[in-house]
């Protein structure tokens, strides 16, 4: 089919994540209108005709110095509502970060399952599909919603990064927490497809109360290894923090902190400058605008995610498998 029938919407062009995905979809960028009101409202349309067409609306769901989460997600809202009374054939939102992934289950009573009400609202403008990169719980992530749901992973990309940088030397993954093991898993049999050898696996006892950390055991084995510690995101830094204190006690080093979303929040760049990390690795999915110019260029590599999410609407498109993308 190729790639021709798509219409690709940049509903954050600022970032321009979605001009990237469209460069390597060799599709241009189709234009939108955003007005805003006096009294804070506002109104979002696309430009071009999207009757009986297959339309995908690129919006990473993190607040920044221009809009909150909640201003985006109205505007996703918003837009993907206009494509649908223009008559478009299907609509695919693909937002690298999901907003409020985190919050899928309820750990005290009358807690909100904020996820699910997320999806409720998507599937209730008529939101056909979602694309998201690495959610913290991908099972949650699928049961919240009842429209068709991909997960892609970065762990491919993390790997391809790693591995010159590891040579012949040992290495072990280490998931920051228990609830982690099973993605730190699936990185460490990539890398050993890649490297051709044994990688190993650990893990630290943790749990998490009222936004209190408790726990420290480092499980397996890290002495005399380079360490990856993989989550699926940065937000203080304090998890990774603590894994990187663990593994450096054990023996281990140098010690290379790996998350997919690099939110970045309140004391984190003083944990991305600490020495118990060699460097730190995100993608794109959103940029680290709250950490120092500097400080991102010395300690900080950016992995890019257009191409694993313009081949994902690609295969949409033409009716593959996306899962296909996630086999070593």
């Amino acid at each position: 089919m190729g790639n021709d029938g798509i219409l690709l919407f940049d509903l954050d062009p600022e970032w321009g994540h979605g001009a990237r995905i469209a460069r390597h979809l060799e599709v241009p960028v189709s234009l939108h209108e955003e007005r805003g009101f006096e009294d804070g409202e506002l109104k979002v349309r696309p430009l071009v005709g999207v009757r009986n067409r297959d339309v995908y609306v690129v919006q990473s769901l993190h607040g920044d110095a221009e809009r909150s989460v909640h201003d985006k997600l109205c505007l996703l809202l918003f837009f993907v509502g206009a494509v649908k009374d223009a008559s478009a054939a299907r609509v695919t939102v693909v937002t690298p970060y999901l907003a409020y992934a985190r919050k899928d289950q309820r750990t005290k009573p009358r807690d909100p399952v904020t996820l699910r009400y997320l999806a409720g609202m998507m599937e209730a403008v008529g939101v056909d599909r979602v694309v998201a990169v690495d959610v913290h719980n991908e099972a949650a992530f699928e049961n919240a919603f009842r429209c068709r749901t991909e997960h892609l992973e970065a762990r491919k990309l993390f790997a391809a990064h790693l591995a010159p940088l590891v040579g012949q030397e040992g290495l072990s993954v280490v998931s920051p927490d228990v609830g982690g093991v099973k993605r730190a898993e699936r990185l460490r049999k990539t890398l050993e497809h890649a490297l051709g050898r044994d990688v190993g696996l650990a893990f630290m006892e943790k749990t998490r109360s009222g936004g209190v950390v408790r726990g420290g055991t480092l499980v397996g084995d890290v002495q005399g290894r380079t360490v990856a510690i993989l989550d699926d995101l940065i937000s203080t830094g304090t998890t990774m923090m603590r894994a990187a204190s663990a593994c450096r006690a054990a023996g281990g080093g140098p010690v290379f902190a790996l998350a997919t979303h690099g939110l970045f929040v309140g004391g984190a760049p003083t944990v991305v400058a600490s020495p118990l990390f060699d460097h730190v690795v995100v993608t794109d999915t959103l940029p680290p605008f709250r950490l120092p110019e500097k400080l991102v260029s010395r300690r900080v590599t950016v992995l890019p995610t257009a191409p694993l999410l313009a081949e994902a609407i690609a295969r949409i498109h033409g009716g593959g498998s996306v899962s296909d993308l996630l086999a070593d």
